[in-house]
């Protein structure tokens, strides 16, 4: 078993500048997940001046990869998933450790647990190990063939092969953006597919109904068949283990010989249970400067979070931790925590990134800037529902706090900047394209938290690290 001793063990300063500058010159970072946000802090550590000893530690066997184009692009047979690979900036001179998960964390001796019975210690950590794919929560029937998540590139590559041998029906289960997104591959491949939400509309824990109803009708009139308020209760199977039907629960029945679950994601912070840190199901509590706070509340110095599995508090946001699954938020907010772990107080800086998100459906660009589920009103600010060309802005405590769009991108900076100034809400500027339904503000109609829909790319908590005021609800379809 390797272990190498920390920085502070050697005789060396640990603390003031002189220790700051051995850290920087010979000290040993480890990042544990290798995929956007690793890949991204371990670059701007190098660009700002660490030499010493530099490993990245990721549970997949692949180098870093972009995960956008496998609900987009490989399942339409445009890329191959092994074509995926994020561009490297910069050459790391890192030690990888792919294909072994971290299995714990011992934060007294610094050291992270392997899967594979080793140890590696460092002197700062980064724990940047993202969400995975929640399974179907029945063993047996998840693993019939013909069910599938779509999280990992490997999940993306078995998938559009089943797509590409022309099913006669697709079951996705879910229509938050991943399902959505999946769906609309579907239809563009011209294959039959049926979407099962539990939720009232498509999008509706991401957007609210407003938007949501907008995106049931967009998806009905590219020949989804959608059921909402519907949950999918069994996958049945033929007996030579392949998946034949689906029971739902209004009675009916699907045939389909492919399931695509999409319920949703799950932080991946169980390994660090009984470690001490501030992490749960909804990520691990972390100040704006990344660094991660212990069970007690307390921030630590030498270990920092960053990307899917952090939760960190927003000014612009009332101070709420937010847990973000965005592109962009993984990209800001690693490289914050790799500029933090190697400067002085006085140098390190805030993670206070726009949350922003995009995606492609049924030809339609959908974005946003902003915190819509923050929202308690919406009004359709420029454009028409029924166009699916439209800006919904959404308000809370009579602020504006988000923007989506339907292919109207360009207005977005317009709002950003209205979010950044606390703009009053509802909007008091006329506009030429506003339709009649835009006049008045409406109820955002967001679902009752304690009962989640498919898929939300932000989650909010409340203000104090160590809250715990959880409702768990079984993890049904």
């Amino acid at each position: 078993m390797r272990r190498e001793k920390a920085l502070g063990e050697k005789g060396c300063p640990v603390s003031g500048d002189g220790a700051l500058a051995l850290l920087r010159r010979e000290g040993r970072i480890v990042i544990v997940g290798a995929s956007l946000a690793g890949l991204r802090a371990a670059e701007t550590l190098r660009k700002e001046g660490f030499t010493g000893s530099l490993t990245l530690i990721g549970d997949e066997p692949h180098e870093p990869y972009d995960r956008p184009p496998l609900s987009k692009q490989v399942l339409l047979g445009h890329a191959t998933a092994d074509r995926t690979a994020l561009p490297r900036r910069l050459a790391l001179d890192a030690h990888w450790r792919l294909g072994v998960a971290a299995t714990g964390l011992d934060m007294a001796a610094r050291r992270v647990r392997l899967a594979d019975g080793d140890e590696v210690e460092y002197d700062r950590l980064l724990i940047a190990t993202g969400v995975h794919a929640r399974p179907w929560p029945h063993e047996t029937e998840a693993d019939l063939d013909g069910v599938f998540v779509l999280r990992t590139r490997d999940d993306a590559a078995r998938l559009q092969r089943r797509l590409a041998a022309s099913p006669r029906r697709v079951l996705v289960i879910g229509a938050g953006f991943t399902g959505s997104e999946i769906a609309s591959a579907c239809r563009e491949r011209g294959l039959p597919v049926t979407v099962a939400e539990r939720g009232a509309a498509p999008l509706v824990g991401a957007l609210g109904g407003v938007i949501g109803r907008a995106a049931a009708d967009l998806q009905r009139e590219h020949g989804v068949d959608l059921r909402c308020g519907i949950m999918v209760t069994a996958l049945e199977g033929d007996p030579a283990g392949r998946l034949r039907r689906a029971h739902l629960s209004d009675g009916t029945t699907i045939d389909t010989d492919i399931a695509v679950v999409s319920l949703g994601a799950t932080r991946n912070t169980e390994w660090l249970a009984g470690s001490g840190l501030g992490a749960g199901p909804r990520g691990i509590a972390c100040d704006a400067g990344c660094r991660a706070f212990d069970v007690r509340g307390i921030v630590t110095d030498d270990v920092f979070v960053a990307g899917d599995v952090a939760r960190s508090p927003h000014a612009l946001f009332g101070y709420q931790f937010l847990s973000l699954e965005h592109w962009g938020n993984a990209v800001a907010q690693a490289e914050t925590a790799a500029h933090n772990m190697i400067n002085s107080s006085s140098e390190r800086r805030p993670h206070l990134w726009m949350p922003a998100f995009w995606s492609a459906q049924f030809g339609v660009n959908i974005k946003s800037v902003g915190v819509p589920s923050l929202g308690e009103e919406v009004i359709v600010a420029q454009g028409s529902l029924s166009d699916r060309r439209f800006t919904c802005v959404y308000g809370y405590q009579g602020r504006v706090i988000a923007a989506v769009t339907f292919d109207q991108t360009k207005w977005l900076e317009f709002y950003q900047r209205q979010i950044e100034s606390a703009a009053p809400f509802p909007p008091d500027y006329p506009s030429v394209d506003r339709r009649p339904e835009g006049l008045r503000p409406v109820p955002a109609e967001f679902p009752d938290p304690s009962l989640p829909t498919h898929g939300p790319s932000v989650t909010v908590s409340g203000y104090s690290p160590t809250d715990q005021r959880i409702t768990f609800v079984p993890a049904h379809a």
